[in-house]
């Protein structure tokens, strides 16, 4: 039956503004326009650029901000061989993760991609879900929350925009000990902003209250966004080959992923959020609070003019383990480390941990947070055309064999 099922994208985004519900545990359920965005298109966040009062940290004003040097300590134990912090120390087990996957593909096939596809008529309907990570914490202790829902929005709708397909909606799971109105409402406000730059809709979501679950004035977060493109438009790697282009697209910093090794190098740093990065005009919490860039509409932008064969969202996992899902068996990929500008923050945190090139490039975006790969040809027109506001840049090329090295 599926088979005779189409989808028209206008039609199912005007019904989402007439079944928008919130649910809310432990009260009844309410339909509630407030949760229900229409979205309309509008530019997304330029990396490094803050415009928003809600980024100064709670109760410092910039001009009571102490710079210090922040580089000068000692890893006390721990580490990789040169001393330095690792993601492991820190408490993830990217190895771990990898080999959970691997199981749960034996028991459903299929799964590993970026998103997940349903077919539907012509069309295929793509879904991904994530959360914010330990990125709250720090949102906790800086008291910038309305940002934090551009970061859940981004991490689902940059996964399904992978496969090249448009999202159509969204939904969000907050969870908290006891229910701060106030504050979850500017956290919510992130969440529509987020929706606004991916142009879909906020279809609803739920809030759920459990007391003694939560440490007093935390939360925790989690969504699911969904998306659609034509079966002969999906962007799924089969085409790759060797002398393939990859091109980076910039990140705003560290995005939120690899927290749980940021906070172990500011624990031992001796560091403050609010201490400026050295060299820089933003300081540490500024910084590493910028919100995840959404590149729902420069990447279908791209995919627009052709020639794009595969696309990577450069998460947990970093280059190393995020670019290969991409690649037909037999393919690898070398990186140029030199061919985009490295962030400050990366540089400051790679300084101060000690943490080897390898480990940075398996756990961080190191400014790249999309990588797309596309023919010679393709990359020229696309590159040709990037030189407006938002920069592009060819970061390496694919090869022979199943690894990513670095030059």
């Amino acid at each position: 039956m599926a088979a005779n099922l189409g989808v028209n994208v206008e039609s199912l985004q005007s019904s989402i503004v007439y079944s928008s519900t919130r649910k809310i545990s432990g009260v009844s359920n309410t339909k509630n326009p407030n949760f229900c965005y229409k979205a309309k298109p509008t530019s997304f966040l330029t990396p490094n650029k803050f415009s928003s009062p809600s980024l100064a940290l709670k109760g410092v004003e910039s001009k009571r901000v102490i710079e210090k040097n922040c580089r000068d300590f000692s890893v006390s134990s721990g580490g990789n061989e040169a001393g330095g912090l690792t993601y492991k120390d820190a408490g993830v087990d990217i190895d771990a993760g990898s080999e959970l996957v691997k199981r749960i593909a034996k028991m459903a096939p299929g799964i590993g991609g970026f998103g997940g596809l349903y077919p539907l008529g012509d069309s295929y309907l793509v879904a991904g879900t994530d959360g914010v990570g330990t990125k709250l914490k720090l949102a906790f202790e800086t008291g910038i929350h309305e940002t934090i829902g551009i970061d859940l929005v981004a991490m689902s709708v940059n996964d399904i925009v992978t496969s090249g397909a448009k999202p159509l909606f969204f939904l969000d799971y907050f969870a908290t000990s006891h229910l701060d109105v106030d504050l979850a409402e500017r956290v919510i406000k992130g969440i529509v902003d987020g929706c606004q730059q991916s142009d879909c809709a906020l279809l609803g979501g739920e809030t759920a209250e459990m007391p003694g679950f939560y440490a007093d004035g935390e939360y925790d977060l989690s969504g699911f966004a969904v998306g659609i493109v034509k079966k002969e438009s999906v962007i799924n790697g089969k085409n790759i080959e060797a002398g393939d282009v990859l091109i980076g697209l910039p990140s705003s910093g560290v995005h939120s992923n690899g927290f749980s090794l940021v906070r172990r190098v500011l624990a031992q740093s001796g560091c403050s959020l609010t201490d400026k990065i050295p060299g820089e005009a933003t300081t540490l919490g500024e910084a590493l609070m910028a919100p995840t860039v959404i590149y729902v509409k420069q990447v279908l932008d791209v995919i627009a003019k052709g020639g794009v064969k595969g696309i990577a969202h450069i998460t947990g996992g970093g280059f190393t383990d995020n670019i290969p899902r991409v690649f037909p068996k037999g393919l690898g990929a070398v990186i140029d480390k030199d061919s985009w500008p490295v962030l400050p923050v990366f540089k400051w945190l790679q300084e101060v941990g000690r943490i080897d090139d390898g480990e940075m490039m398996r756990t961080f975006n190191m400014g790249i947070g999309m990588v797309l790969v596309v023919s010679p040809d393709a990359a020229l027109k696309i590159l040709g055309d990037a030189n407006g506001a938002t920069p592009m840049y060819r970061i390496g090329e694919v090869k022979t064999g199943e690894e990513v090295s670095y030059r």
